[in-house]
């Protein structure tokens, strides 16, 4: 709780009696339980704002599926690596001739300069 153990929060307790005063005391309890249950209304309500938008219920995910402690990249890899390659058809060029013909274009750069001594185009609405 906050790094605070029994004894500081015990300690706590007494000294914010005593700053409070016995005839203020109930007031501060009163709008500690209110502050209390306005946070918990404000989490429900964020909980069914999340699932109205989302379409999904928290308690209905598999949090230990996005867990990174139980990502391996070493099985990754090995899974990967051990996949069945897709069978070649008869009709179908080789993977050498494959990877040559489907070698990405590189596309062409055109690049436009301004002509000596012309202002650079200025967007009002972008600063």
């Amino acid at each position: 709780m906050l790094g605070i153990n029994g004894p500081e929060f015990i300690l706590l307790l007494i000294i914010g009696v005593l700053v409070i005063g016995p005839s203020r005391l109930p007031e501060y309890t009163q709008k500690l339980a209110n502050l209390v249950k306005e946070v918990r209304r404000m989490a429900s309500g964020a909980r069914e704002q999340i699932k109205e938008e989302v379409g999904i219920d928290i308690d209905e995910v598999d949090w230990k599926k996005y867990d990174p402690r139980q990502y391996d990249p070493r099985r990754i890899i090995k899974d990967a690596l051990l996949d069945d390659d897709k069978p070649v058809s008869a009709g179908a060029p080789t993977a050498a001739a494959a990877a040559v013909d489907t070698k990405p274009k590189t596309p062409v750069r055109v690049i436009e300069r301004l002509a000596e001594g012309e202002a650079a185009p200025f967007d009002s609405e972008a600063t």
